[in-house]
Protein backbone atom coordinates (compact mmCIF):
# COMPACT_ATOMS: atom_id res chain seq x y z
CA UNK A 1 0.00 0.00 0.00
CA UNK A 2 1.18 3.44 -0.90
CA UNK A 3 0.36 4.97 2.42
CA UNK A 4 2.36 2.69 4.18
CA UNK A 5 5.89 3.70 2.35
CA UNK A 6 7.94 6.53 3.56
CA UNK A 7 8.14 10.09 2.41
CA UNK A 8 11.23 8.78 0.21
CA UNK A 9 9.59 5.25 -1.24
CA UNK A 10 6.19 7.37 -1.77
CA UNK A 11 8.22 10.31 -4.03
CA UNK A 12 10.50 7.38 -5.74
CA UNK A 13 6.95 5.51 -6.58
CA UNK A 14 6.21 8.70 -8.11
CA UNK A 15 8.97 9.67 -10.24
CA UNK A 16 9.32 6.36 -12.06
CA UNK A 17 7.72 4.69 -15.40
CA UNK A 18 4.88 3.65 -13.61
CA UNK A 19 1.23 5.62 -14.62
CA UNK A 20 0.19 4.90 -10.52
CA UNK A 21 0.43 6.64 -7.99
CA UNK A 22 0.15 10.13 -10.42
CA UNK A 23 -1.47 13.47 -9.89
CA UNK A 24 -4.67 11.85 -8.33
CA UNK A 25 -2.57 10.16 -5.46
CA UNK A 26 -0.75 13.10 -4.61
CA UNK A 27 -3.78 15.27 -5.05
CA UNK A 28 -5.45 12.95 -2.21
CA UNK A 29 -2.17 13.48 0.20
CA UNK A 30 -2.14 16.91 -0.58
CA UNK A 31 -5.63 17.57 1.07
CA UNK A 32 -5.26 15.19 3.83
CA UNK A 33 -1.49 17.29 4.58
CA UNK A 34 -3.78 20.00 4.91
CA UNK A 35 -6.11 18.95 7.20
CA UNK A 36 -3.39 17.35 9.18
CA UNK A 37 -1.67 21.05 9.42
CA UNK A 38 -5.23 22.57 10.21
CA UNK A 39 -5.19 19.98 13.09
CA UNK A 40 -1.86 20.86 13.88
CA UNK A 41 -2.69 24.35 14.80
CA UNK A 42 -5.98 23.68 17.15
CA UNK A 43 -3.40 21.02 19.08
CA UNK A 44 -1.35 24.04 19.15
CA UNK A 45 -4.10 26.02 20.45
CA UNK A 46 -6.58 24.15 22.28
CA UNK A 47 -5.99 23.84 26.02
CA UNK A 48 -3.24 26.69 25.89
CA UNK A 49 -2.92 29.82 27.41
CA UNK A 50 -3.80 31.47 24.41
CA UNK A 51 -7.23 29.31 24.26
CA UNK A 52 -8.36 30.76 28.00
CA UNK A 53 -9.79 34.12 26.20
CA UNK A 54 -11.83 32.59 23.60
CA UNK A 55 -15.21 32.86 23.46
CA UNK A 56 -16.85 29.59 24.56
CA UNK A 57 -19.00 29.37 21.22
CA UNK A 58 -16.01 29.73 19.28
CA UNK A 59 -14.12 26.97 21.43
CA UNK A 60 -17.06 24.49 20.90
CA UNK A 61 -16.80 25.31 16.96
CA UNK A 62 -13.28 24.78 16.95
CA UNK A 63 -12.92 21.37 19.01
CA UNK A 64 -16.46 20.18 16.41
CA UNK A 65 -14.33 20.79 13.18
CA UNK A 66 -10.77 19.64 14.99
CA UNK A 67 -13.01 15.77 14.90
CA UNK A 68 -14.28 16.24 11.83
CA UNK A 69 -10.95 16.81 10.21
CA UNK A 70 -9.60 14.16 11.41
CA UNK A 71 -12.32 12.01 10.11
CA UNK A 72 -11.24 13.96 6.92
CA UNK A 73 -8.11 13.28 6.46
CA UNK A 74 -8.61 9.71 7.14
CA UNK A 75 -10.86 9.10 4.13
CA UNK A 76 -8.38 11.46 2.26
CA UNK A 77 -5.54 8.92 3.58
CA UNK A 78 -7.87 5.93 2.38
CA UNK A 79 -7.95 7.66 -1.08
CA UNK A 80 -4.40 7.99 -2.19
CA UNK A 81 -4.42 4.07 -2.27
CA UNK A 82 -8.00 4.13 -4.03
CA UNK A 83 -6.72 6.35 -6.56
CA UNK A 84 -4.11 4.35 -7.70
CA UNK A 85 -6.91 1.75 -8.75
CA UNK A 86 -9.22 4.04 -10.15
CA UNK A 87 -8.62 3.55 -13.31
CA UNK A 88 -8.27 -0.45 -13.71
CA UNK A 89 -11.59 -0.84 -14.83
CA UNK A 90 -10.87 1.44 -17.95
CA UNK A 91 -7.90 -1.26 -18.48
CA UNK A 92 -9.35 -4.24 -18.31
CA UNK A 93 -12.33 -3.26 -20.31
CA UNK A 94 -9.99 -1.97 -23.21
CA UNK A 95 -8.77 -5.94 -22.61
CA UNK A 96 -12.19 -7.41 -23.66
CA UNK A 97 -12.76 -8.97 -27.09
CA UNK A 98 -13.68 -7.54 -29.93
CA UNK A 99 -14.33 -9.84 -32.61
CA UNK A 100 -18.02 -9.86 -33.33
CA UNK A 101 -20.52 -6.99 -33.25
CA UNK A 102 -21.75 -8.14 -30.23
CA UNK A 103 -18.50 -8.42 -28.37
CA UNK A 104 -17.32 -4.69 -29.45
CA UNK A 105 -20.62 -4.00 -28.39
CA UNK A 106 -20.20 -5.11 -24.98
CA UNK A 107 -16.65 -3.88 -24.54
CA UNK A 108 -17.81 -0.29 -25.54
CA UNK A 109 -20.04 -0.58 -22.78
CA UNK A 110 -17.32 -1.65 -20.09
CA UNK A 111 -15.09 1.02 -21.23
CA UNK A 112 -17.63 3.78 -21.09
CA UNK A 113 -19.10 2.43 -17.15
CA UNK A 114 -14.79 2.02 -16.43
CA UNK A 115 -14.61 5.79 -17.35
CA UNK A 116 -17.23 6.57 -15.09
CA UNK A 117 -16.49 4.32 -12.17
CA UNK A 118 -13.17 6.18 -13.02
CA UNK A 119 -13.82 9.84 -12.02
CA UNK A 120 -15.80 8.81 -9.08
CA UNK A 121 -12.73 8.60 -6.96
CA UNK A 122 -11.20 12.12 -7.60
CA UNK A 123 -14.42 13.40 -7.19
CA UNK A 124 -15.04 12.04 -3.66
CA UNK A 125 -11.33 13.75 -3.17
CA UNK A 126 -12.46 17.12 -4.15
CA UNK A 127 -15.52 16.92 -2.03
CA UNK A 128 -12.98 16.25 0.66
CA UNK A 129 -10.39 18.74 -0.18
CA UNK A 130 -13.51 21.11 -0.03
CA UNK A 131 -14.80 20.50 3.51
CA UNK A 132 -11.11 20.68 4.73
CA UNK A 133 -11.31 24.31 3.10
CA UNK A 134 -14.46 24.65 4.91
CA UNK A 135 -13.45 23.91 8.51
CA UNK A 136 -10.34 25.98 8.36
CA UNK A 137 -11.82 29.55 8.80
CA UNK A 138 -12.43 29.09 12.98
CA UNK A 139 -8.37 28.17 12.84
CA UNK A 140 -7.33 30.73 10.87
CA UNK A 141 -9.22 33.39 12.60
CA UNK A 142 -8.81 32.04 16.39
CA UNK A 143 -6.09 29.61 16.06
CA UNK A 144 -2.61 30.47 18.02
CA UNK A 145 -1.51 33.59 16.09
CA UNK A 146 2.63 32.03 15.99
CA UNK A 147 1.04 29.64 13.85
CA UNK A 148 -0.76 31.08 11.27
CA UNK A 149 1.51 30.02 8.58
CA UNK A 150 0.46 26.33 9.09
CA UNK A 151 -2.91 27.56 8.31
CA UNK A 152 -1.85 29.23 5.19
CA UNK A 153 0.39 26.04 3.79
CA UNK A 154 -2.82 24.17 4.87
CA UNK A 155 -5.01 26.17 2.64
CA UNK A 156 -2.60 25.87 -0.20
CA UNK A 157 -2.79 22.43 0.20
CA UNK A 158 -5.87 21.33 0.52
CA UNK A 159 -7.17 23.24 -2.21
CA UNK A 160 -4.41 22.51 -4.39
CA UNK A 161 -5.77 18.73 -3.33
CA UNK A 162 -9.40 19.84 -4.84
CA UNK A 163 -8.13 21.35 -8.05
CA UNK A 164 -5.49 18.32 -9.09
CA UNK A 165 -8.33 15.83 -7.96
CA UNK A 166 -11.23 18.15 -10.14
CA UNK A 167 -8.35 17.59 -12.94
CA UNK A 168 -8.67 13.79 -12.93
CA UNK A 169 -12.44 13.69 -13.28
CA UNK A 170 -12.38 16.51 -16.29
CA UNK A 171 -10.03 14.35 -18.00
CA UNK A 172 -12.06 10.99 -17.83
CA UNK A 173 -15.48 13.06 -18.64
CA UNK A 174 -13.84 13.66 -21.99
CA UNK A 175 -14.00 10.02 -22.97
CA UNK A 176 -17.66 9.67 -21.74
CA UNK A 177 -20.33 9.57 -24.43
CA UNK A 178 -23.47 10.16 -22.14
CA UNK A 179 -24.08 13.77 -22.31
CA UNK A 180 -26.21 14.02 -19.57
CA UNK A 181 -23.84 12.24 -16.77
CA UNK A 182 -20.97 14.73 -18.65
CA UNK A 183 -23.12 18.08 -18.16
CA UNK A 184 -23.80 17.01 -14.56
CA UNK A 185 -20.35 16.30 -13.64
CA UNK A 186 -19.10 19.09 -15.47
CA UNK A 187 -21.57 21.11 -12.94
CA UNK A 188 -20.46 19.72 -10.45
CA UNK A 189 -16.63 20.24 -11.00
CA UNK A 190 -17.50 24.10 -11.27
CA UNK A 191 -19.72 24.08 -8.55
CA UNK A 192 -16.53 22.73 -6.03
CA UNK A 193 -14.05 24.61 -8.21
CA UNK A 194 -15.81 28.07 -7.35
CA UNK A 195 -16.84 27.24 -3.56
CA UNK A 196 -12.97 25.79 -3.08
CA UNK A 197 -11.42 29.27 -4.41
CA UNK A 198 -13.57 31.16 -2.44
CA UNK A 199 -12.76 29.62 0.88
CA UNK A 200 -9.17 29.85 -0.22
CA UNK A 201 -9.08 33.04 -0.72
CA UNK A 202 -11.08 33.99 2.29
CA UNK A 203 -9.08 31.85 4.31
CA UNK A 204 -5.92 33.13 2.89
CA UNK A 205 -6.89 37.24 3.42
CA UNK A 206 -7.20 36.27 7.31
CA UNK A 207 -3.75 34.51 7.22
CA UNK A 208 -2.34 37.72 5.68
CA UNK A 209 -4.14 39.81 8.21
CA UNK A 210 -3.19 38.25 11.25
CA UNK A 211 0.54 38.06 9.75
CA UNK A 212 0.67 41.92 9.92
Amino acid sequence: MLVNKNIKEFIDEVISSNPTPGGGSVSALAGGLGGALTNMVGNLTIGKKVYEDVPNDIKEKMEANFKELEETVERLVKLIDEDSTAFDGVMNAFKLPKTTDEEKKIRSAAIQEGYKKALEVPLRCAKECLHVLELQDVFATHGNVNAITDIGVGTLMAYSGLEGALFNVTINLKSIKDEEFRKETEAKVKELLEKGKALKEETLKVVYTRLG
